[in-house]
């Protein structure tokens, strides 16, 4: 994550804000200042923190009550501001009660930033999911280091010209700047698992697509759900193919876990996401995040009749420029829908004479 970026890699680039949020109940008409707090419900405190990129300007993180300290669920990004606000919230929130846990919902820097701070001051376990915690520590090793044989040879294959490949490769390694330096152990969250927080039942739901393996923190003693980037209510969350796994099959994985989220939450369970206003009408974003997706696929497929490099395909999906602060997101969602589209058998992939993929419908 860098802070030069316009828009967020949480956020995807193939809508803008759109108008199914019409259709949801936000428990507020505006959003809180950053640094403020809120109880959404018994025990289960909104803190809003801010993030330093124009695209995406905030973060909401997560305090739960814990007996005789508290639970954090996402930590923010590790700058100085959200130091200062944590600090700022351990005596007026927290009584100066210590932390019992630190959950991160996925890696990301504005989710983990701070986990490794936090857990060293209170001296409190990390609870993430295993593909989680790996590729944070994964990513957060390569800071400094030059950009890999493998990713030049992924985004020359993509499409980029020799100057894209360049910045690239100056942008590379960025990662661990954004954190603080990650506990070298964690508390394994698995999927269906069950814990008790201040007496109450809370159960992991895991989702894919945004993040191998993003954790979902459901309550159905308070029927709320602290669901990070796997259900926003606004945007839909990035969904990207990078070199690290040229061939996966992101946006699939996307779909399933809109699907699994519908079939596992209530329609009027609280839906308290990573960015936005806490909302019910869970299946309505979900089914319309689905919907989304689906129609994307089918503009891509049309588009292929003729071959495309996944650089040419940007029009097809996204409504914004691409430029070169979101170049990296868009081709890695071209290739996600590609991807989707080729393991669908749809369409048909090749090298050509400079060495690029080439797609096309069947």
């Amino acid at each position: 994550m860098k802070s030069q970026t316009k828009t967020a890699p949480d956020e995807s680039l193939t809508t803008p804000k759109d108008n199914s949020s019409r259709l949801l109940q936000f428990i507020v008409d505006t959003a809180p200042e950053p640094g403020s707090t809120l109880e959404v419900a018994e025990g289960v405190y909104w803190l809003r923190f801010p993030l330093p990129m124009s695209g995406l300007n905030h973060i909401n993180l997560w305090a739960l009550k814990d007996k005789d300290g508290w639970v954090i669920v996402d930590t923010g990004i590790g700058d100085k501001v959200s130091r200062d606000i944590w600090k700022k919230h351990f005596k007026t929130l927290m009584g100066d009660r210590p932390v019992n846990r630190v959950m991160c919902t996925h890696l990301h820097p504005d989710h983990t930033g701070l986990a490794g701070w936090l857990c060293r001051k209170f001296d409190a376990p990390l609870l993430m999911t295993r593909g989680e915690y790996f590729l944070c520590r994964l990513l957060a090793a390569d800071t400094g280091k030059p950009a890999p044989r493998e990713g030049i040879k992924f985004y020359k294959k993509a499409g980029f010209t020799d100057e894209q490949i360049e910045l690239y490769k100056a942008r590379f390694g960025g990662f661990g700047k954004a954190i603080s330096e990650m506990p070298q152990g964690y508390d394994r969250l698995t999927d269906g698992e069950l814990g008790l927080i201040n007496g109450r039942e809370w159960r992991v739901i895991i989702g894919s697509g945004h993040s191998p393996e993003h954790a979902c923190l459901y309550s159905p003693d308070l029927n709320v759900c602290l669901t990070g980037d796997q259900l926003l209510p606004n945007i839909s969350s990035n969904v990207s193919v990078w070199p690290t796994e040229s061939e996966g099959n992101p946006l699939e994985d996307w779909i399933r876990s809109c699907h699994k989220l519908k079939e596992e939450l209530p329609e009027d369970v609280l839906i308290c996401p990573a960015h936005g206003i806490p909302f019910r009408g869970a299946h309505r974003r979900l089914d319309k995040l689905i919907d989304h997706h689906e129609k994307a696929l089918d503009r891509l497929l049309e588009a292929c009749r003729e071959e495309k490099l996944a650089t040419e395909v940007y029009s097809a999906l996204f409504r914004r420029q691409i430029n070169d602060s979101n170049r990296i997101m868009a081709v890695g969602e071209s290739i996600a829908h590609l991807n989707c589209l080729k393991s669908r058998g749809l369409i048909r992939r090749r090298l050509n004479d400079a060495g690029q993929f080439v797609y096309k419908a069947k």
